[in-house]
């Protein structure tokens, strides 16, 4: 079964920084647009940051400048950068993959995606 699975996140004080990680079972990342997507209780699920086989990223407003998505091909893992983080941030973070070279302007659309993971809380305090 394919699915994806999220790591590295947790509690961490306004300012300070997590890296969260996605390894997939069952194949490998290469070839796929990646995301990263998050939800706080209340909200819907917005998309953070996404890196499309070409190597173009795109991240939301609200994270530029904060976070950075990279791939570790090697390790087969994905990974979401977050430094300076605010209590906004606080939210389940979630990883995705499509096979499919989506354009720019849905790089960071839910309905792009089809492997999703269970996710991976962030707690930001202030």
């Amino acid at each position: 079964q394919v699915q994806l699975v999220e790591s590295g996140g947790g509690s961490v004080q306004a300012g300070g920084s997590l890296r969260l990680s996605c390894t997939p079972s069952g194949y490998s990342l290469s070839g796929y647009c990646l995301a990263w997507f998050r939800q706080a209780p209340g909200k819907e699920r917005e998309g953070v940051a996404a890196m499309r086989v070409d190597g173009t990223t795109r991240y939301a407003d609200s994270v530029k400048g904060r976070f950075s998505i990279s791939t570790d091909n090697a390790k087969n893992t994905l990974y979401l950068q977050m430094n300076s983080l605010k209590p906004e941030d606080t939210a389940m973070y979630y990883c995705a993959a499509v096979g499919s070279y989506p354009p720019l302007g849905l790089l960071l659309a839910q309905s792009t995606y089809v492997l999703w993971g269970q996710g991976t809380q962030v707690t930001v305090s202030s």
